[in-house]
């Protein structure tokens, strides 16, 4: 069969419905904080056990990618997530909103994913085994750099503060120090209660340090949630289009960096996206007004995190290896069919195979009206919902999705506690994002690092093993430029501002 055969067979009826729907009924959950886009593929997963693997496979990967997308809604509208891998869109999408272009920014980040879900998709299409070689590249050492490579980058990006932003990076680690550790079993700092056994969800973390102080300051303010001096003005497409075009290289960019991110085990949107956003404010030349409300921003890191949808498929179908946990769960779905990935996977079922890939295309062209659609009834309800209603309303999402995670009531206590503790290190001048990501990062940081000592110190070769391997120290080379680069850069302006002035 031909490519045009699998394309053909993407497009029947029943393909085209299953697609659209999935699509919707990933963003609509995914822009719900708690509700991750893991959950909203384990949720709906026993619907296609009766189905044929590839309309199945079609079915999941648009609510995966849909569910990346609708955590951009929250983080825009509410400064809070929906899913991890939209952290990075909380930096310009809110401030944003907050000027009066949440519709602009809402219709950018739809365009954005589009972008980013293709890019994806075309190299799952045209080069997955050879980049799965990539994946297998990577050993618990290059994890624990890549979580250290993290770290640094979200405290050069604490616009103006490098200090706090490593402190609070720091914060993050403790956080994920809690509990039974992964490796050796050992209890910690869970001071004698059983509450903490299982450690700081992430999840939890994220609504409670984004949305609670969100919240507390809704209700300590007469003012409106967001400030809107004139009518909404529709989709703003237009608009749109055009930042997309002027802002194409940044687009690609950016999709490339989240596809190579999402084709290693475990690294996740999150980590794309904090990395397209690094680069983009790097390379860009309003790189003073990021985090101030600039659409790059946004484009960034909403191309990224969709990116690593098809990124992800790509250790997960040619090895057999999850790239993120939806993969996880839809590597069980397939098995539960008798569907066995690995490399032979595209030649013993290409038609599954491909046909799935020009599905999952067709998912992420279905997700620009169907985003831009419901994009625009998420926002005309934000800004024209009383707070009286806005904020017990919101305040039921976050406790039920907080809950449902892992079904337990302690997780929404820690999530109210850490709340009330970041909105008290917002007045300091603290942000949420450093310690999110330290806890995301630090259980990664820790496993990587634990293993690759206990390698060296079986080989006899602890440097070796940290510092001796090719793509250790490309990722410590990045580490070093990203950790530096807001201290050179201050010192070439003020040399600069000196030099000039005399």
């Amino acid at each position: 069969m031909t490519g045009l055969d699998y394309l053909w067979q993407a497009l029947t009826p029943l393909n085209v419905l299953l697609a659209l729907a999935g699509v919707v009924a990933g963003t609509v959950i995914g822009s719900l904080p708690g509700l991750t886009a893991t959950m909203a593929v384990a949720v709906l997963v026993p619907i296609t056990f009766s189905m044929e693997p590839a309309s199945a496979l079609i079915l999941m990967g648009a609510i995966y990618t849909g569910a990346i997308y609708g955590g951009a809604y929250a983080a825009i509208l509410l400064n809070t997530p929906g899913t991890p891998s939209a952290i990075a869109t909380t930096f310009d999408g809110y401030p944003m909103a907050k000027r009066g272009d949440g519709d602009l920014a809402i219709t950018l980040a739809c365009v954005s994913s589009v972008v980013g879900g293709l890019i994806g998709a075309a190299f799952l299409l045209g080069l997955a085994p050879p980049l799965a070689e990539v994946a297998l590249a990577f050993g618990p050492v290059e994890y624990f750099w890549l979580a250290v490579f993290g770290l640094t980058l979200i405290s050069a990006l604490s616009e103006g503060n490098l200090l706090k932003g490593l402190i609070g990076a720091c914060f993050g680690l403790l956080l994920a120090c809690i509990g039974v550790a992964e490796i050796s079993a050992d209890i910690r700092f869970t001071f004698g209660s059983q509450v903490l056994l299982g450690g700081i969800e992430t999840v939890s973390a994220l609504i409670g340090l984004y949305c609670i102080p969100v919240m507390i300051d809704l209700v300590a303010t007469p003012d409106r949630h967001l400030k809107v001096t004139q009518q909404p003005r529709g989709f703003r497409l237009k608009e749109a289009l055009a930042i997309s075009w002027l802002g194409k290289f940044n687009l690609i960019r950016s999709s490339v960096i989240g596809t190579l991110v999402g084709i290693l085990p475990g690294a996740g949107g999150s980590i794309a996206g904090l990395v397209a956003y690094s680069e983009a404010r790097r390379s860009s030349k309003r790189s003073a007004f990021f985090g101030k409300g600039e659409p790059e921003g946004v484009q960034a890191t909403e191309s990224a995190n969709n990116a690593t949808v098809g990124g992800g498929f790509i250790p997960t179908l040619v090895l057999g290896i999850p790239g993120t946990p939806p993969d996880a769960v839809i590597l069980g779905a397939l098995l539960i069919q008798g569907v066995r990935t690995g490399p032979s996977l595209f030649t013993e079922n290409g038609a599954i195979v491909y046909t799935f890939i020009y599905g999952l295309i067709l998912a992420t062209v279905l997700m620009l009206p169907a985003g831009l659609v419901i994009g625009r009834y998420a926002y005309k309800s934000i800004i024209t919902v009383p707070k009286a209603i806005l904020v017990p309303t919101v305040a039921f999402m976050t406790m039920i999705g907080t809950y449902a995670i892992r079904n337990s009531i302690s997780d929404v206590v820690i999530m109210i506690v850490l709340g009330v503790v970041g909105w008290f290190l917002n007045r300091f001048g603290f942000s949420p994002s450093p310690i999110v990501l330290g806890l995301i990062l630090g259980r990664i940081a820790e496993q990587g690092f634990v293993q690759a000592w206990t390698i060296g110190a079986a080989t006899e070769d602890l440097t070796g093993m940290f510092f001796g391997r090719p793509i250790s120290l490309v990722i410590i080379l990045f580490t070093l430029i990203s950790l530096f680069y807001p201290l050179i850069r201050k010192h070439w302006a003020t040399t600069g501002g000196t030099a000039n002035a005399g």
